[in-house]
């Protein structure tokens, strides 16, 4: 019995993470990229302090991957991200209901709790620094409550990157 729960609290955790898709050219030597640096005139859509995050988030992955950062890269990093805020979809439900005989009547509704969230997908591109060429690039989607402090939103950050990366290179069929 506690392994069947779980189990259905692994499968529970996994499906609330971020989903990642990955798109790349398949012809491309992986290998080869061992520097990179950041593109100098980043247009997010964030602002300065997200930036910021996400640009110590990628130094710090990509440092504990070997990749070394370079003022001559192999490879340019991009990111951009765009944002949605919607209601909490976590929600209380109240019912009211009648029935009798062969007759049934019902009123419910949802009551959001939890406060707006931020729903954004995340976009981050590599780039060939020779030829100015994309290689490889990922699209992230996640959220984060609208008043999340700053060490919640570096969090977010590092762990949507992280999933990311998890995906770089990709693996060969």
């Amino acid at each position: 019995m506690k392994s069947v729960i779980l189990v259905l609290v692994c499968i529970f955790l996994t499906a609330c993470g971020a989903a990642v898709n990955v798109d790349y050219d398949n012809k491309t030597n992986f290998s080869q990229y061992t520097t990179y640096n950041f593109y100098p005139d980043i247009d997010s859509g964030l602002n300065e302090l997200d930036d910021k995050r996400i640009m110590q988030a990628v130094d710090s992955l990509f440092a504990q991957r070997g990749f070394q950062k370079s003022d001559s890269p192999q490879f340019l990093v991009n990111f951009f991200a765009r944002e949605v805020i919607s209601n909490s979809r976590n929600t209380i439900g109240i019912g009211i209901g009648s029935g009798g005989g062969n007759v049934g009547v019902g009123v419910s509704g949802g009551i959001p709790i939890g406060g707006r969230v931020i729903d954004q997908t995340l976009t981050v591109d590599f780039v060939d620094a020779a030829n100015d060429a994309l290689f490889w690039q990922a699209i992230a989607e996640g959220d984060y409550k609208e008043k999340a402090t700053p060490d919640q939103k570096a969090s977010f950050y590092y762990a949507i990157l992280e999933k990311i990366f998890k995906k770089y290179p990709p693996q060969s069929k």
